[in-house]
């Protein structure tokens, strides 16, 4: 996982670079609204901000990055606990399978103990018919 103490010191200097960004902006906008600054030197200050504001993205980016790295580990736990759901929902339905198999088993010997040989083939053919599909 990734050190959290590393996460916010980098997004406290992303921090950081975007208020110098924003300082240098608003005396930039300053300077020129005054006119106590040439084209050039404004030019240079506006490309300079650009630069801070780059910077201070691509350590958000890092700071995402760090956190989702620090994720592995929770995915990796979620898929084998998944997989493990998976498996236990089969036997679930293979349980529940032999149940009803179990049922048509019990029906069919009661209709055969009872004398009764009109239920006994119904009772056989539902049971014939369940095996099948197992």
């Amino acid at each position: 996982m990734a050190d959290p103490q590393q996460q916010v010191r980098v997004e406290a200097l992303a921090d950081q670079l975007s208020a110098n960004a924003d300082a240098l902006h608003r005396r930039l906008m300053r300077a020129i609204g005054a006119q106590t600054i040439t084209r050039n030197a404004a030019q240079a200050l506006f490309a300079s901000e650009v630069a801070l504001r780059q910077q201070a993205n691509q350590w958000y980016l890092d700071t995402g990055v760090l956190a989702a790295s620090g994720l592995d580990a929770q995915r990796q736990q979620l898929q084998t606990l998944a997989t493990r759901a998976e498996h236990i929902i089969e036997r679930i339905d293979r349980l529940k399978d032999l149940a009803d198999l179990a049922a048509e088993l019990v029906g069919a010997s009661a209709a055969s103990a009872s004398g009764k040989l009109e239920g006994v083939l119904p009772a056989l053919e539902k049971l014939k018919h369940h095996i099948e599909a197992l």
